[in-house]
Parts: structure tokens; C-alpha cells; sequence
């Protein structure tokens, strides 16, 4: 028998309150305050207490089931590229390839690569020394360089599978990996465009260029415009090729598109469904990383291979625990029924229901900071309401999910301080003019667009 609506209500704002409370205000991590959160609406809304610890249970493992291992091995083959240097041989090219005046765009343009199978953090501080060499040789403000990377990163990291955080929203809302990919690379252009503009003018503002002796930050008067040959001084670095760098991103992405085709035609039978199995995001991810091992570690001993690949493991850890807590949750929301409940209740509204998602997502990450755990959650109280609902395509809500994460970078971020400390920022207002408003800036583009493309979907 289901409860009353109103009980229904009750256990969704105590639940949802305690969660926020949780992660902002106790040590409790957000795995434990996502699990407690389920829990909370589960027992509230009339469930009995072996049937929420069984909801519970069965969200984590069947989100998990869907996408632990991609992101198992979707962090691994971050390691390896970044050992291996394939990420500074990417944005070395990219800048040769662009010229003279354009390395903002090639920064820019290596964060909408790199960012897709390595950590957004760990890139920044890996081409952070790229930056301040290009702002050195160019005298281009490192602060235009710098964001112009950071926004190219964060948006890719933010919108793109195989990140943990888009894939495990793809997971929770039953997105097609290959349909996340070409949403989050067709919406994270715009979005970076925006950036690299904003970047262009506060490197106007804030011209700061490294010292000569490679200490500390000084601020010319008058900027200058010379322009040196750097990328030849590059290539005497024992880099990959462009080609090897490249590949173990490509391979994976191409391999899941096709079988998104295939699919799609419902074609299964003969070498399609060996499409299908190579297509598979498991399976595509996973020759990628056998492809890097194998093409970039050549210089590394079999020990120190293995030793990368765990250390990409461990970080992944808190990654999986949080997806599929938040799978929990959204399993939870269903069998409760709250979820049916709150798609009746909100069908008639003006706004966009696809929007749904991306005001969740901004509310929680303004309140905790994680863009990961803002997505994650959003997905997780949203995807059961608008599974309710006839004529919500599913894809848009999902990539609502993971811009509405952009929101306003500041204080409780970890890639705000990697910014803006990695850059020489330091004054409070100027680390927000950095970070936090390029960030919404992007948040804001990505609202335009989903109001437009909702008109369409």
C-alpha cells in the first residue's frame, strides 16, 4: 500500500536536508550521507526496513554493475597517459598546430582532450609547467593561458564519459554511453568558446607572467607581444608521437560510437554484433588502455607499469563509493514511490521538466562544493521523477545534470585552489574573477542552451 502524498513530501525534504547537513556542515564523507539520506526518505515514506536495505542495496550494485568497471579502467589509462607524457605531447602539438597568437586556444583545445580520460585536477598540475613555459616564451598572461586550460578541462571532465562523474549519470538516468559522449562533446564546445573569450579578457586585467628565474609571479606594465619558437624546444623531450598520444582516447570513443549506430539500427546479427561487443563501453575502454600500456609505457619497467595503473586505481575508490551511493538513493526514490509522486505534482509546471536536473545539480554544487557529488545527486533525485513522465528525453535531463555542476566555482571546490595556486593567484577577489566566474559563465551558456534544445526534445 503507498503512503500519503503528504508523508511522501515529508520523508523527500527530511532526507534531502539531511543530506545537505551532512555534507556541509559534518566530517560525515557524502558516500555515507548519500546511504543515510536513502535510508532516511525510504523508512519515512512507508517502506518496511528490510525493503529499503534491499533498495538500497540493489541500486549500488546494479549502478555499479553498469559502470564500476569502465571507470576502473578509464583511470588507469589516465595514469598511464599521463606518465607517459602523452598529455604534454597533445598540447605541445596543439599549439604548433594553431600558431602564433592562438595559444589560448590551443590550451583550451588540449583540456577538451586530455580532460576525458584523466582527472581534471591531476591535468591541470600536470600542464601547469606548459602554461608558464608558453606564457614565458610568448609573454601572454599565464592567467589567459591558464584558464583557457582549466576551462577546457573542467568542461570535458564535467560533460564527457568515460570521467566517472557523466558516466555515473549516464548510469542513473539509463543513457546510452555513446549518446552521453556526443552530447557532452557537441554542449562542451560552446561552452569552452565562452571561457576562452572570458580568459582573453581577464588576462588583460590580471597580465601576469612567470619571473625569469622561474620564482614567483611579476606583473609588466605595458604587456609585449614577441614571439619565440617554443615548440621546437619540445621536441627534444622524450615525448610519444602525436598519433600514440591521441589513440588510446580516439580508439574507445570510436568503438562506443559505432556500436551507438549499430544499436540504433538494431542491427545484431553477424559482424554487427561483434560491433556490438567491441562497442561495448567495458570492452572499447578497455582496449584503449591495453592499446596505451602497450604503445606509451615502453620506457617504463613491467613493475613501475603495474604500480601507475593502481595508483589510477586508488584514487578511483571514493569515485565508485559516491556513484553508487547515489544509485542507492535513486532506487530508493523509486521503490518508494516518491518519485511517481513528484512527476504528477510537477507536470503541469511552465518550466522545462529536463531542467529539473541542472537546478538540483547547481543547488548542491553551490552547498558542497564537488561537481561529481552535485551531478551524481542530481541524477540520483531526479532520474525516478522524470522516468514518470511521458515525452522527457532522457539524454538532455543527464547532460542537465552534469552542466548545472559548473555553477559557480569558490571555496569548497579542490580545483578552485589547484587554479588559482597553480596560477600565483592569491587575493580573494581576484581567485573569483579567475575561477568562479568563468565557471558561470558556462553554467549560465549551458542554460541557454538546454531552454533551447528543450523547444526541440
Amino acid at each position: 500500500m503507498e503512503a500519503p502524498g503528504g508523508q511522501i513530501i515529508l520523508g523527500l525534504v527530511i532526507g534531502i536536508a539531511l543530506l545537505i547537513f551532512l555534507v556541509m556542515k559534518t566530517k560525515v564523507h557524502a558516500f555515507i550521507a548519500l546511504i543515510a539520506s536513502a535510508s532516511v526518505i525510504g523508512l519515512i515514506a512507508g517502506m518496511t526496513p528490510p525493503k529499503v536495505a534491499e533498495a538500497i542495496t540493489n541500486g549500488f550494485g546494479g549502478t555499479l554493475g553498469s559502470i564500476g568497471i569502465v571507470i576502473g579502467f578509464g583511470v588507469m589509462l589516465g595514469r598511464v597517459m599521463e606518465v607517459a607524457g602523452a598529455s604534454e605531447r597533445l598540447a605541445y602539438s596543439f599549439v604548433r598546430m594553431l600558431g602564433k597568437r592562438r595559444e589560448d586556444w590551443a590550451m583550451a583545445l588540449t583540456g577538451y582532450v586530455v580532460s576525458i580520460p584523466i582527472f581534471v585536477d591531476s591535468a591541470f598540475v600536470i600542464l601547469t609547467p606548459l602554461v608558464k613555459a608558453v606564457s614565458k616564451k610568448t609573454k601572454r598572461s599565464v592567467i589567459t593561458l591558464g584558464v583557457a586550460l582549466a576551462i577546457g578541462l573542467v568542461v570535458t571532465h564535467s560533460l564527457v564519459p568515460p570521467t566517472p562523474g557523466p558516466l555515473g549519470v549516464a548510469g542513473i538516468f539509463g543513457v546510452s554511453v555513446g549518446v552521453m559522449i556526443l552530447w557532452g562533446l557537441l554542449i562542451s564546445v560552446p561552452l569552452i568558446i565562452v571561457g576562452v573569450l572570458y580568459a582573453k579578457w581577464i588576462g588583460k586585467k590580471i597580465h601576469q607572467l612567470p619571473a625569469e628565474d622561474g620564482e614567483g609571479w611579476v606583473r609588466p606594465e605595458k604587456p609585449t607581444e614577441t614571439y619565440e619558437e617554443f615548440v621546437e624546444q619540445q621536441e627534444n623531450k622524450h615525448l610519444p608521437s602525436l598519433a600514440l598520444s591521441i589513440a588510446p582516447i580516439l580508439i574507445p570513443i570510436l568503438l562506443i560510437f559505432a556500436n551507438t549506430v549499430v544499436t540504433a539500427q538494431d542491427l545484431t546479427s553477424g559482424i554487427f554484433g561483434y560491433i556490438q561487443f567491441f562497442g561495448n563501453p567495458v570492452i572499447a575502454v578497455g582496449i584503449g588502455l591495453v592499446f596505451a600500456i602497450y604503445t606509451l609505457t615502453k620506457r617504463l619497467s613491467r613493475t613501475d607499469s603495474l604500480d601507475r595503473m593502481e595508483e589510477g586505481i586508488k584514487s578511483a575508490g571514493i569515485i565508485l563509493l559516491v556513484t553508487g551511493a547515489g544509485g542507492a538513493l535513486g532506487n530508493v526514490l523509486r521503490e518508494s514511490g516518491s518519485g511517481d509522486y513528484v512527476a504528477q505534482s510537477i507536470v503541469d509546471m511552465s518550466i522545462p521538466l529536463v531542467l529539473l536536473p541542472f537546478f538540483v545539480s547547481s543547488f548542491v554544487r553551490l552547498v558542497q562544493g564537488s561537481g561529481t557529488v552535485a551531478m551524481i545527486t542530481a541524477a540520483s533525485i531526479t532520474a525516478p521523477i522524470l522516468s514518470g513522465v511521458d515525452g522527457v528525453y532522457m539524454p538532455l535531463a543527464a547532460i542537465g545534470a552534469t552542466t548545472g555542476s559548473l555553477l559557480f566555482s569558490y571555496f569548497n571546490d579542490s580545483f578552485y585552489w589547484v587554479v588559482n595556486r597553480m596560477l600565483g593567484i592569491r587575493n580573494a577577489k581576484e581567485q573569483m574573477m579567475v575561477w568562479s566566474i568563468p565557471t558561470t559563465l558556462a553554467w549560465l551558456t549551458a542554460f541557454i542552451l538546454l531552454v533551447i534544445l528543450s523547444i526541440f526534445f
